[in-house]
């Protein structure tokens, strides 16, 4: 994959993506944002995403283009409580079209 004209200032925010993620924020939630880009391009995207004006806790970086399966206990004080949850969006078409309202959000 060529990365060279990626650029902190190279990018499109795509639509309610930003007001969603300021959204889950002041909801309280952990946001975990994963991305096949290398290690290598974590600054650049740290950058390019506080540009933006998003916020995550943490970043996955280099886990691949295919199905990524997430796994993660319920807590044992909640156990009908999911505590990880996942939307899938389709690329590049912001967010204004997701159901975030079947998974809880």
């Amino acid at each position: 994959m060529d990365f060279s004209e990626l650029n902190e200032y190279n990018f499109e925010v795509l639509p309610g993506a930003a007001e969603k993620f300021r959204e889950w924020i002041a909801a309280g939630h952990h946001i975990v944002i994963t991305t096949a880009r290398p290690e290598s391009l974590r600054g650049m995207t740290v950058r390019q995403l506080g540009n933006a004006g998003f916020q995550c806790h943490q970043m996955v970086m280099g886990i691949g283009r295919e199905e990524r399966i997430l796994i993660n206990n319920n807590s044992s004080k909640d156990e009908e409580r999911n505590r990880a949850l996942a939307v899938s969006v389709k690329r590049d078409a912001g967010f204004v079209n997701s159901n975030w309202e079947e998974v809880g959000l």
